[in-house]
């Protein structure tokens, strides 16, 4: 008997048609800003919102007698295609206010906020009805904490357990939970985020950013996704060194795993603090700061930065300040830019490069590698050096004080090797459309990390229009793998998972 008939397909569609709901929802909430700031795009706003909202209603009505039961292989079928089809609904905004022509690049911008990746084919954001640029930061914020995990929240409503898809949405390490029903553990997740996103939008507006631009940039940063209302980024704001502060605190937070804010609000400081990931997310934040400023502070082109000369106070902030802002932007993939890393040293255009390997640390909105993967294959390659030395020894991984299962080992040393091959193949394709050397390397690293700016043609002040239109493509197949970790969408590619059981 095939595989395929034992499927749940209708529990599948049901959920996409109940994802399109939420999906419908925030657009016509993007419509109340467009008439609100009377931008002259209300009405395609509201068209494109309930085009979507009857789309999923007829599909929830259709597979309304289902099963209630979610095997491991429906979840990662959910998951990939509920990514999919939120993206192809999120195009509507820009399809029915005629502000980004062609589906191509529709998708492609919509798909960049689902996953978070911030890369852009608008040339003139600042000229963009504010609905819609409201709804462009929203898919950030809906893409940061996962479309699957706010559906987990509402699915008792439906009588639904979620664990199989809580699994499909986080396949790597690092599952702790907050509670022993995941559907509490994503109420208390997605609290939290809300409240981070609030205390930003509070804090921007307090430091001089209009409403407007704090709460799209909140939604921004809280998401790790980078689209900013400004053509300049947070560059716009380089004057006000105050805003850029505030927007690195919560890009720290964002990249930082959410349950450790929760046992932060809890006073359970010393699990935080004792937490490995965490030390080495600090340290390597540090680390890495110190030396991106030595650099921007004694040799980076005046040109390109705000250092003019040295042993000046003023320049020593300015190079902390904007070291500080890149590393993070780069590191926690948020994307955010405060000048053109490209344009100061040679050296740093590696180390901005090298870093968008890095990633943030696991549970949180971040993307790339995960610094939990890092932090366990550097401590395996320790322990293959001891055992050369005892080769009769029993010398387990340990992670916070509790020895890793090989499997988890194994799982991660298979996933980092599939992340490169995903990035060499992501190299090879971008250079056979035409791209240039560095101009490929920066954009299959940025795209399959989430990062955003690249380098070449794409860095902080390009733009991804330049791209042929198979080539963005590509580009969003690599943004879509890089969000959901490789394995769940990569899964569905092999017959294996097709095959009889």
């Amino acid at each position: 008997m095939s595989s395929f008939s034992k499927l749940n397909y209708k529990i599948i569609f049901h959920l996409m048609g109940l994802l399109l709901l939420v999906n419908g929802g925030f657009i016509l909430l993007s419509s109340v800003v467009s008439f609100a700031y009377d931008d002259g795009v209300g009405f395609p706003m509201v068209y494109s919102g309930l085009t979507v909202l009857a789309v999923g209603t007829i599909l929830m009505l259709v597979t309304r007698n289902h099963q209630k039961e979610i095997q491991k292989r429906e979840g990662y079928l959910i998951v990939t295609f509920g990514w999919i089809m939120m993206s192809l609904a999120g195009t509507l905004p820009y399809l029915f206010t005629g502000t980004i022509p062609g589906f191509t690049n529709a998708f492609f911008e919509t798909m960049s906020g689902y996953t978070t990746t911030g890369a852009s084919i608008l040339n003139d954001i600042e000229s963009v009805p504010k609905g819609v640029l409201f709804w462009r930061s929203v898919t950030h914020w809906i893409g940061g904490m996962g479309i699957i995990v706010l559906a987990i929240a509402i699915l008792p409503l439906l009588g639904i357990g979620g664990m199989q898809l809580f699994a499909a949405e986080a396949p790597g390490p690092g599952g702790d939970k907050l509670h022993p029903r995941i559907t509490d553990t994503a109420k208390r997740l997605w609290i939290i985020y809300f409240g981070y996103t609030a205390a930003e939008t509070i804090l921007l507006k307090v430091a001089g950013m209009s409403f407007f631009d704090a709460i799209n940039h909140s939604l921004s940063t809280l998401s790790t996704g980078g689209f900013s209302t400004k053509n300049a980024s947070v560059a716009y704001w380089n004057d006000t060194p105050v805003i850029q502060y505030i927007i690195m605190i919560f890009m720290f937070l964002a990249g930082t795993n959410f349950v450790l804010s929760y046992f932060a609000f809890k006073t359970k400081f010393s699990k935080v603090f004792r937490d490995e990931e965490f030390k080495l997310y600090g340290y390597f934040i540090i680390g890495l700061t110190i030396v991106a400023s030595a650099m921007i502070y004694f040799q980076a082109d005046p040109s390109a930065s705000t250092v003019d000369h040295p042993l000046v106070w003023g320049e020593l902030e300015s190079a902390i300040r904007h070291g500080l802002f890149q590393v993070l932007a780069i590191v926690t993939t948020t994307g955010f830019s405060t000048a053109d890393y490209t344009l100061w040293t040679p050296f740093l255009t590696i180390f901005f490069f090298g870093l968008m390997f890095l990633g943030g640390s696991s549970g949180s909105t971040a993307g790339g590698v995960k610094i939990v993967r890092h932090l366990i294959m550097i401590k395996n390659g320790i322990i293959e050096f001891r055992r050369t030395l005892h080769p009769n020894a029993i010398l387990p991984v340990r992670y916070n004080r509790k020895a890793v299962q090989q499997p988890i080992v194994f799982n991660i040393l298979a996933f980092f090797i599939l992340y490169m091959l995903s990035f060499i193949v992501g190299v090879l394709v971008f250079s056979w459309l035409g791209l240039d050397f560095s101009t490929a390397l920066g954009a299959a690293a940025s795209t399959l990390g989430n990062v955003g700016p690249a380098l070449g043609d794409l860095g902080p002040t390009g733009n991804y229009a330049i791209l042929p239109d198979i080539a963005k493509w590509w580009s969003t197949f690599l943004m879509l793998i890089g969000r959901l970790e490789l394995f769940t969408v990569l899964i569905l590619f092999t017959p294996f998972f097709w095959r009889n059981r």
